[in-house]
């Protein structure tokens, strides 16, 4: 049997986080981006991935009106703390800020030129600023809140609208600064205005399910249009725009026209035509997907709806924080379909349970604390499908693909209810009804994929069958159960399924697991041993063994045969959720409540790698069967995609081993070639801090030694400048290699500007580490030199018991000859002297002459 190659280490590569809590957003004016308003904070999402480019962290209070600039360099916000602040997108710094209205600003928009803001408050009052934060202009007539405001789309034109929930919509002229007309014929909140490219009419939608048409020649109402439903926003399809090319089949009339759309509560959207106020098109049913606790609250349908630049169709925002993007298609038989492109989540609430979807395993099944379950595009992390049916929250799923292909998955949901769905009909196939209780477990037969088995709140097991299933129905029908048994004390938390269909295992909060032969449930072995209740459980796919994960914080094996503890695994912090076995049994993963991901080795019971990629519990993990790619989500409401990256990171290690050793080559010819710059130029690269303070050191004994020093560091950048200050720190600190610091660091203050060293990052810390032992260095020198005075007395001391020498020809050295500065005759007498002094002490002191 070959050996396998054991994982050491997993990559997270694709990440969905919460970017939207619903309220305002703005769209880029090509569509690659979109600013939402997630919380206090205002997060830039790519509209391709719902990937999130950057946040902008705000003021601590919700935010409540944003806008872009035209050239989109430039975003605008406000929050409930009234102040309006300019961003940068480029570096995401606040440009300037200031305090508008008395209350929140509920709406804002830039005029064309980028020159103008205007902005609508809570406070009923209209203001217009320019870019600088200076008021330009102070509107005040609206007896209610300011819900929008827009610009004439003619720069020339410096006409401003607003709507409020005071039924009005009114007209300001910029050139005037007063209201010129006051347009009164809704009788519910105006939410929503929108003027057609010729400039000449404008369309207002309200709550009282009518949008009315304007001549804006004499502010007349040219025609009011019933839509039987409150619209929340009223846009006009420009004549390029995809949906007028689909739409040509359905002209009115004969005089110019235009068309617009409406969205409201219901959730669909309707194409209009403005000759007659003809319903051109209208959507059979609604996309967007509503809870039980939105049915209460009555939020339905969508709130917003924009038309994106440059052709791409059409953005819809619904209630619970979904961006739809719509697009026109015109079938063969020249109908016209409105096809729904994507679905990106902003909120994905708490994730309880997931699975990898799909022979290619490209979708990925989620279910959150909701209805319904929704199915994930791995490429675009995109909301593919929705699947709805469920009454209360769905707690569990699984998913199998038959040998005709087909993908279904099987969901339980607090609603007593077990669902079957088949993935490419996107409906539900089959219901089970039969427990008790609310289901926490599901599992689906691993070789036959006849039947699957469910565990519930009400201590059962149930073994339900799918033998009346055909590829060809797409009806729900009634499962059947082939067994049913009371399985334990306590809800039942887990369920597996053995890899040749004939045991199932089951976990529970009693603390125990139970093995059960099938297809009949007859009682096995009892697993007995954690101290807390079980969350997970898992057959080998290799051996005669189970994998349990406890509240215990313990991952235990267990033998199949005598139910013995085969292997305890401790490491985590907290209860363990789920644990998985990858590389064919040779390895776990397990993730808990401590929101960390840990990879073991069963062979060695060692933990090879933890990621801390959540901020909450982790609650599902899912692990590919085919690429044993990873998924992780739990209570921050973000799932993790991670990918095997053993093998890139072996052959980055050997191709950064491989650039290694040419590199230390070329270094070695530098030194040899005595090229001294290119040299330490290397070193740097190589991170050879000892090879460095040898070049140094021989640049310090040649002749030129302070010319090549600045030439080598003079082609250091920044960064190498900084690392370079670390170095001369740990130099710095012994005594033998303090000279070459201190001789490198001269210079290096002598080239850099005092401007540049201190925008270096950390440079306070270097300098603090410098400091104390360049003053002891000092300290040792200064010392040092005042013994050379000590020395030098010493000496002349010693030369007066000194041997007689005869006469003296040369000159003693400075610290031997005291004599120096004296006269000729004090010379001699003082020579004379000493001979007579040294006769008399001959006899006593014979071995200090033969010193």
């Amino acid at each position: 049997m070959t050996s396998v190659a054991l994982k050491k280490n997993y990559r997270c590569v694709q990440s969905l986080q919460q970017f939207y809590s619903g309220g305002p957003y703005t769209v880029s004016s090509d569509g690659s981006f979109i600013a939402c308003a997630c919380n206090d904070t205002i997060t830039i999402v790519d509209s391709s991935n719902a990937s999130i480019k950057s946040t902008i962290e705000g003021d601590s209070e919700p935010v409540t009106a944003l806008t872009l600039s035209p050239d989109d360099k430039f975003l605008f916000s406000a929050s409930h703390s009234r102040q309006i602040r300019v961003w940068d997108l480029s570096s995401l710094k606040c440009l300037r800020s200031w305090k508008g209205h008395q209350g929140p600003v509920m709406g804002m928009t830039c005029h064309a030129s980028g020159g103008l803001l205007a902005t609508a408050g809570a406070d009923g009052k209209v203001q217009v600023w320019d870019v600088s934060g200076f008021c330009t202009h102070f509107f005040k007539g609206h007896k209610g809140v300011v819900t929008s405001v827009v610009f004439h789309p003619d720069p020339n034109r410096l006409l401003l609208f607003s709507s409020s929930d005071d039924t009005t919509v009114r007209v300001w002229d910029l050139t005037l600064k007063k209201c010129v007309a006051t347009l009164e014929r809704h009788r519910s909140t105006v939410t929503s205005i929108a003027i057609t490219e010729d400039g000449w009419t404008l369309l207002s939608g309200g709550r009282d399910q009518v949008v009315n048409m304007w001549d804006l020649h004499d502010y007349s109402c040219k025609m009011s249009i019933p839509t039987n439903e409150a619209i929340e926003a009223v846009c006009v399809i420009g004549t390029a725009s995809p949906f007028v090319s689909c739409l040509r089949g359905k002209k009115i009339g004969d005089s110019p026209a235009f068309q617009y759309l409406t969205v409201g509560e219901h959730g669909i959207v309707r194409i209009w035509n403005s000759h007659g106020a003809v319903c051109l098109f209208q959507q059979s049913s609604s996309d967007v997907t509503v809870s039980k606790e939105d049915e209460e609250e009555a939020k339905r349908g969508f709130i917003s709806a924009v038309m994106l630049p440059s052709n791409q169709g059409l953005l819809c925002g619904t209630a619970d924080q979904e961006f739809l993007f719509y697009s026109p298609i015109e079938t063969p038989e020249g109908t016209f379909h409105l096809n729904l492109d994507k679905r990106l989540v902003g909120y994905n609430e708490e994730i309880v349970d997931m699975k990898f979807l799909g022979v290619e395993e490209q979708f990925l099944a989620v279910a959150t604390s909701v209805e319904q379950v929704r199915v994930y595009d791995l490429s675009s992390m995109s909301c593919s499908y929705v699947l709805s049916g469920h009454t209360d929250i769905v707690l569990c799923l699984d998913t199998c693909t038959t040998t005709s292909g087909r993908t279904l998955i099987v969901t339980g949901s607090k609603d007593n209810t077990v669902r079957l769905w088949d993935s490419n009909s996107h409906c539900c196939i089959g219901i089970g009804r039969g427990h008790m209780g609310g289901i926490g477990a599901v599992s689906f037969a691993k070789k036959s994929q006849s039947f699957f088995v469910s565990g519930s709140s009400d201590l059962t097991l149930k073994v339900w069958s799918l033998d009346d299933l055909s590829d060809d129905v797409n009806e729900a029908f009634s499962l059947k159960t082939k067994a049913v048994t009371a399985a334990h004390d306590k809800d039942i938390n887990a369920l597996a399924i053995a890899p040749n269909d004939s045991l199932v295992c089951s976990g529970s909060q009693d603390r125990t697991a139970r093995i059960w032969k099938l297809p009949d449930l007859t009682p096995g072995v009892v697993l007995k041993g954690h101290k807390r209740g079980i969350w997970s459980v898992e057959f080998s796919p290799v051996d005669q063994c189970v994998i349990t994960g406890s509240g215990d914080k313990t991952i235990k094996i267990w033998a199949i045969s005598d139910g013995s503890c085969l292997k305890t695994f401790e490491g985590h912090t907290s209860s363990v959720f789920k644990v998985q076995f990858v590389t064919r049994g040779a390895q776990i993963v397990s993730c808990g409540a401590d929101g960390l991901l840990k990879l073991w080795t069963v062979k060695t019971n060692e933990c090879v790698a933890t990621y801390d990629q959540h901020e909450d519990k982790v609650w599902a993990l899912s692990v590919g069967k085919k690429t044993e790619m990873l998924a992780t989500g739990g209570s921050d409401a973000v799932i993790n995609l991670w990918h095997d990256s053993t093998a890139a990171d072996k052959e980055d290690e050997f191709r950064k081993e491989e650039e290694g050793v040419l590199k230390g080559q070329e270094l070695e010819n530098a030194v040899l070639d005595a090229n001294y710059t290119k040299a330490i130029h290397l070193a740097f690269e190589l991170r050879r801090p000892h090879k460095l303070f040898e070049l140094f050191a021989q640049l310090c004994r040649r002749e030129d030694a302070k010319d090549e020093v600045k030439k080598a560091l003079g082609v250091l950048g920044m960064e190498e400048h900084r690392q370079l200050l670390e170095y001369i720190r740990e130099w710095n600190t012994k005594p033998k290699l303090c000279h070459i610091a201190q001789f490198v660091l001269l210079h290096l203050f002598t080239i850099l500007p005092p401007t540049e060293i201190v925008e270096m990052k950390g440079v306070g810390e270097v300098v603090e580490g410098l400091i104390p032992y360049s003053q002891r260095h000092y300290s040792r020198i200064d010392r040092l030199e005042r013994s050379t005075y000590l020395l030098d007395y010493t000496l002349n001391g010693m030369s007066l018991i000194e041997p007689e020498t005869g006469v003296v020809e040369n000159p003693k050295p400075k610290l031997q000859d005291s004599s120096i500065g004296f006269s000729d005759e004090q010379q001699v007498s003082k020579k004379s002297s000493k001979k007579r002094k040294s006769q008399k002490s001959n006899a006593g002191n014979k071995k200090v002459k033969g010193m």
